[in-house]
């Protein structure tokens, strides 16, 4: 169980630092197109980007995993209704609900592996 929380805690800040450096250009495009404001943006990539490596420090302190985990599912859960709310079609948002099930699967293993 261990080494499987370890491999999903890297693959989701991995995805997240990916998608909020590399590809952030998409990040500015989605906000401005979802009518979103840029200092929430803003807010949203500092969140992530802490969760993620929460995540990341969480390999060694379960308690850290845990909160990067359920930090970045609420985030994924806001990105799934918005683009409901926007109409998006499912597979626009399959990543974000991806992103949302690992990160629940990442917090829930965490707790169990810190509370025995």
């Amino acid at each position: 169980m261990q080494n499987l929380t370890i491999a999903l805690q890297a693959l989701v800040a991995a995805s997240v630092f990916f998608v909020w450096t590399v590809r952030y250009q998409n990040i500015v495009q989605e906000f401005k197109q979802y009518g979103l404001p840029d200092w929430l943006r803003d807010l949203v990539g500092i969140l992530k980007l802490t969760l993620a490596l929460l995540l990341l420090i969480g390999i060694e302190r379960h308690l850290f995993a845990m909160a990067g985990g359920l930090g970045i599912a609420a985030l994924m859960g806001c990105a799934v209704a918005t683009h409901l709310r926007v109409k998006n079609p499912v597979p626009k948002m399959l990543p974000s609900m991806t992103l949302l099930v690992l990160s629940l699967v990442i917090a829930v293993i965490n707790y169990r592996l810190r509370n025995g």
